[in-house]
């Protein structure tokens, strides 16, 4: 069985030492980068490798283009996942450990895979603390692991640019939805970026709406209604998510996959991005 978007900690729990199964930490914290680090360190998952958010998963950041956690160039990516021992027979599981919505970091490298082509990765669903609530086993043991061959296939299909997501304004069969939480929406408490605002015409989708407190996947069926009443007429493929800086806003196109809808787009560059240009227009309120 192929493991596409979520798994519980049950079931990873039977494959941990499988040579065709790879397990990535991608615990992370904003405004405190080696936080994750250093966690994994202290423990982690048997067998996971520590993939680091901003040195490995993201591109150069240029002030003044690009966000603050641009999209690695599609050469380096490749090189990352061949270096991360990925190939096609290779079933990826990925977790992190976010306040409110565990799987809010690790749903970027699910994406990233799902971007070149690789299907068999899934999201832990409640990630690092929903396998300490369960009293599985934990490491201390630093891991790596023996490089192999990835073969790229891309899917532009799941992917928005700034150009794509000013475009798809103009079109009433499109929809844009800011991930972020209201208060960001609205322009309100901005403590991240230098400008407050959403893109104009935006709906507004938080991406902790998809979760429990505790950071577990609500149920498949209601998750589905909840995009279901977002999207209206809309096809996902013709719906744009976008949050700070293209982390969290992941977890909504998660969200849409594993509630059986189809396949949504990411505006990797998100609010960071868009807000380089004073040239594009902001609404608050």
């Amino acid at each position: 069985m192929d493991y596409t978007t979520l798994i519980s900690p049950a079931d990873l729990l039977l494959h941990l030492d499988d040579e065709n199964w790879a397990i990535f930490d991608v615990r992370f914290t904003l405004g405190n980068p080696e936080r994750g680090r250093i966690d994994y360190v202290k423990s982690h998952l048997p067998n996971s490798v520590f993939v680091h958010v901003e040195e490995e998963m993201c591109g150069k950041v240029i002030p003044g283009k690009t966000g603050r956690h641009p999209l690695l160039p599609v050469e380096d990516t490749v090189q990352l996942f061949s270096r991360l021992g990925i190939d096609e027979n290779v079933q990826v599981v990925v977790y992190d450990d976010w306040p409110g919505a565990s799987g809010a970091v690790a749903a970027r490298l699910w994406w990233m895979l799902r971007w070149l082509g690789h299907e068999k990765v899934a999201v832990l669903d409640g990630g690092w603390n929903a396998w300490l609530s369960q009293s599985y086993p934990i490491s201390q043991q630093i891991k790596t692991r023996e490089p192999r061959s990835f073969k790229p296939k891309l899917h532009l299909e799941i992917y928005a640019s700034t150009a794509d997501t000013k475009a798809a304004l103009l079109y009433p069969t499109w929809k844009v939805f800011d991930s972020r939480t209201a208060d960001r929406y609205r322009g309100e408490n901005e403590t991240i970026d230098p400008i407050a605002g959403r893109i104009p015409g935006a709906i507004n989708a938080p991406y902790l709406d998809n979760c429990y407190p505790d950071g577990r996947f609500k149920p498949r069926e209601e998750i589905r209604q909840r995009f279901q009443n977002l999207l209206g007429d809309t096809p996902p493929s013709k719906a744009i998510f976008y949050c700070g800086s293209g982390l969290t806003s992941a977890l909504n196109v998660l969200a849409v996959a594993y509630c059986g809808l189809g396949n949504a787009r990411l505006y990797v560059g998100s609010w960071s991005e868009w807000i380089t240009d004073p040239k594009r227009p902001i609404a608050t309120a």
